[in-house]
């Protein structure tokens, strides 16, 4: 499904397919990035991320399909859509013999930046990652925090339109991960377009403004966040009596009016709450509206969609990458 507005898209990608072997590890992608957003993609280990962020990123040829990165076409214009991207994958790729500063001039200098260009460029990305202390120290003596922070400021040295994260945090605590984080929101602020593969549902929700779920090498969901919980699972009204000991009367209220569309309510004491199931604001009005009328003092009202695991879950199911065929023809092709 193509998501229709008025932001240019700087990404835009329709039927694409890569097989490994017999296995599709895409089998007809279709998605949409607006410029300067960050759209998450989800899937169970397998699913065909990596793949996918590798067929826009020039590294494999797609078997069929088209997509356009920053306006250049990925197969027909490759060495042109280099230039505008920018790459971190789920292992840092840094040299370790080199120090940090010699890493990040030396990507400079391959992307034909000038040497006083690269220097400067060098220079601002250690010390807006934080590795200025260190930049004289070989990569060998990193910690894996400032590796992963090493690798993301190589992938900006070329001041990227376009910037692939693939599961950027795998690794990493909690601090250096919040760190990566508000680089990430920087840079979107500064205009560059992310996409993201994560399988950390918290990362998404913190990131993206949009999220496509892949599973099996297919497009299987797509949307804004609350979106999908909506869609997924609905919303729950919670409603606070200012007297707990009338949520049972409260509960068999709702059960007994037959409210349009609403499927029952459950009580629980232990919480103080009363739970009912709701897929619109016109049934929340219907419910508050019923206990108004029945002389019920309301404390407190709310609502609660689905956590983003849940959605993850009721749209892919749980998978094991182990007997994943996709994962292990990828695995075979990286070792090879």
């Amino acid at each position: 499904m193509t998501r229709h507005d008025t932001t240019p898209h700087a990404i835009e990608v329709r039927g694409l397919v890569k097989h490994y072997g017999e296995t599709k590890a895409l089998d007809g992608v279709d998605l949409d990035v607006r410029e300067g957003t960050v759209l998450g993609v989800l899937g169970p280990n397998g699913a065909g991320k990596t793949t996918l962020v590798r067929c826009l990123s020039t590294l494999i040829r797609p078997d069929a399909g088209t997509a356009t990165v920053a306006g250049f076409d990925v197969v027909a214009q490759p060495r042109q859509l280099r230039r505008t991207i920018g790459l971190t994958g789920q292992y840092a790729s840094v040299d370790e013999k080199l120090s940090g500063w010699e890493n990040l001039y030396m990507i400079g200098r391959l992307l034909d930046l000038p040497r006083k260009e690269a220097r400067r460029r060098a220079d601002d990305l250690l010390e807006r990652f934080s590795l200025t202390e260190a930049a004289r120290k070989p990569a060998s003596q990193y910690s894996g925090g400032m590796r992963r922070r090493l690798d993301l400021a190589a992938s900006m040295i070329g001041q990227p339109a376009v910037l692939y994260l693939d599961e950027p945090t795998t690794g990493l605590d909690p601090r250096t991960r919040n760190e990566v984080w508000a680089e990430v929101r920087r840079m979107v602020d500064e205009g560059v377009t992310v996409l993201l593969t994560t399988q950390y549902m918290e990362e998404a929700e913190q990131l993206a403004s949009e999220l496509t779920v892949i599973d099996r090498g297919r497009v299987v969901a797509e949307g804004g966040i609350n979106e999908l919980k909506a869609k997924v699972g609905g919303r729950t009204l919670q409603i606070r009596p200012s007297d707990p000991a009338q949520l049972p009367a409260m509960a068999e209220a709702v059960r007994a009016a037959g409210l349009d569309g609403v499927a029952g309510a459950q009580a629980l004491p232990e919480e103080g709450l009363l739970y009912v199931p709701i897929l619109s604001d016109g049934q929340l009005t219907s419910v508050v509206g019923l206990l108004g009328s029945r002389g019920y003092s309301i404390a407190d009202i709310g609502t609660h969609l689905p956590s983003l695991d849940e959605v993850f879950l009721a749209i892919t199911g749980e998978k094991s990458s182990e007997s994943d065929p996709v994962a292990h023809d990828i695995k075979e092709e990286a070792a090879a």
